[in-house]
């Protein structure tokens, strides 16, 4: 009777201890998924074809905390006129001069090489040329010729305390599931 006594309280043992394993390992991943991630939902089609609209991507909160956005970082940002939420690409980066001549994007004088920003239809307010100052980025969306971004008054230079984050995973939908570049 003794033999029964003790593979009972063993398998008990057992399914207590891989069960605060499990409870533990779902604590850890909501406090690290909630504290330094979060999901955006983007809308329109300004960052088409990288994200479309729809898209569910998770966004890293710390990225810039410890660091600075980098020229072709898909970021999140808070814009200033109406408080909403956008996703664009950086293009200019803090100190530079940006302009749009004919169709091209100039950092410093020189034409920014990158396909997926070829052939802009409307320069807007970097026509005449847009220095940024030390805290300061110029954002495009990827679809330049349907974005409203960084060219355009209503938005404007994005300050970095008004950047929430990198947005760097598709999650929804499934078929499109990946790290975005």
């Amino acid at each position: 009777m003794g033999l029964y006594t003790y593979d009972d309280n063993l398998f008990i043992r057992k399914l207590i201890r891989m069960t605060v394993d499990v409870v533990v390992v779902i604590s850890a991943a909501w406090f690290l998924v909630y504290s330094f991630l979060n999901q955006t939902i983007v809308t329109g089609n300004s960052m088409t074809p990288v994200l479309e609209a729809s898209d569910m991507c998770l966004v890293n909160k710390i990225t810039y905390d410890l660091g600075k956005p980098k020229r072709f970082d898909v970021i999140l940002f808070e814009r200033q006129d109406t408080g909403k939420t956008n996703v664009k690409r950086v293009i200019g980066l803090p100190g530079e001069d940006i302009r749009i001549s004919g169709g091209i994007i100039y950092i410093n004088g020189e034409a920014l090489k990158d396909e997926r920003l070829s052939e802009i239809q409307l320069s807007g307010l970097a026509e005449n040329g847009i220095k940024l100052a030390k805290d300061e980025y110029f954002v495009i969306g990827d679809n330049a010729n349907s974005s409203e971004d960084s060219r355009f008054s209503n938005i404007g230079n994005i300050k970095k305390s008004n950047i929430k984050g990198k947005v760097w995973l598709i999650l929804k939908p499934f078929s499109r599931f990946g790290v975005i570049k």
